[in-house]
């Protein structure tokens, strides 16, 4: 019997990770977070605005900066090769190899992260050009050319700049850059955010199918609980730093646990249920227990 996403094996793990920002004042942002990641799988991250999952996904990929420091906890990845790779003791050449060969980043805003000065063939040339100095020039024209195809943009635009491209097309553009180097986990940091509805549903299936074909793992960060029910094998609810509930997809719509992700289910409103049947905008989600939040 083949293993199935939620049963595959471990490939990161992160164990009571703290990050605090030492700021003005003391804001612990991510709080003794412990989660497992397994192969092939998307999880999702979901949680309000400001409740810590971009620290968190920074924190697991080496990516903060000062105020924000790991105060103590393990971040291990389970490499294919068999090793494991202690992630917060790399530094210079052995983290900058880490980064986009095992573990790549979609990051927030990324529709704005391309270099507008740049084609869209030079900013992907950029990374193999970096991480894959033997690759032949042809080899890695070849290679762009595979990206952007695979991801749904025609490869006559591979010469485009940004602003000559639709958000969505920005949007494939760095999911194909984060490809460029076959990682096996995808950090992808609210990819569809400032895409219609219709453009979403597209990215979401490229992401899907992609997935399915090379078999990477991906963490999938948003606040839109309903999108991650669709696309997720297992989500993790992350409330003040914390993670307070994890289960698979199925599990959290038909009895979640925790009264937090109920009431983040019941935020979104139905399209056949009672008007009024949902959380009013501006109203808190959970006043007693939501703190001054993370980045």
């Amino acid at each position: 019997m083949s293993e199935t996403p939620q049963t595959a094996e471990a490939l990161l793990t992160i164990e009571n990770l703290n990050v605090i920002y030492h700021a003005a004042t003391r804001v612990h942002a991510v709080k003794d977070v412990s989660l497992t990641v397994r192969r092939g799988e998307i999880l999702g991250l979901a949680g309000e605005s400001g409740c810590g999952k971009s620290t968190l996904a920074y924190g697991i990929n080496q990516l903060l900066k000062p105020p924000a420091v790991i105060e103590n906890g393990a971040v291990t990845f389970h490499d294919a090769s068999g090793s494991d790779i202690d992630v917060l003791a790399l530094s210079g050449e052995r983290l900058r190899s880490y980064r986009w060969d095992k573990t790549s980043m979609v990051f927030q805003g990324a529709m704005n992260s391309l270099n507008p000065v740049l084609s869209v063939q030079d900013q992907i040339e950029d990374v193999l050009t970096t991480h894959r100095p033997k690759m032949k020039r042809a080899e890695r024209r070849d290679r762009i050319r595979h990206l952007v195809e695979l991801v749904g943009v025609s490869a006559d635009r591979m010469r485009a700049y940004p602003h000559e491209l639709s958000g969505g097309m920005r949007q494939r553009v760095m999911i194909a850059m984060a490809l460029a180097l076959n990682p096996q986990l995808m950090i992808m940091d609210e990819p569809t955010t400032a895409l219609d509805v219709v453009v979403q549903r597209e990215i979401l299936g490229e992401i899907q199918r992609l997935r399915d074909e090379f078999g990477f793992a991906v963490i999938f960060i948003t606040h839109d609980l309903p999108m991650l029910l669709e696309i997720s094998d297992r989500i993790a609810v992350m409330l003040a730093g914390e993670i307070v509930e994890l289960a698979t997809a199925e599990k959290i719509y038909a009895d979640a646990d925790h009264p937090y992700t109920r009431k983040l289910l019941k935020s979104f409103p139905s399209l056949t249920g009672a008007r009024g049947d949902f959380i009013r905008t501006g109203e808190s989600i959970n006043s007693s227990t939501t703190t001054a939040g993370a980045i």
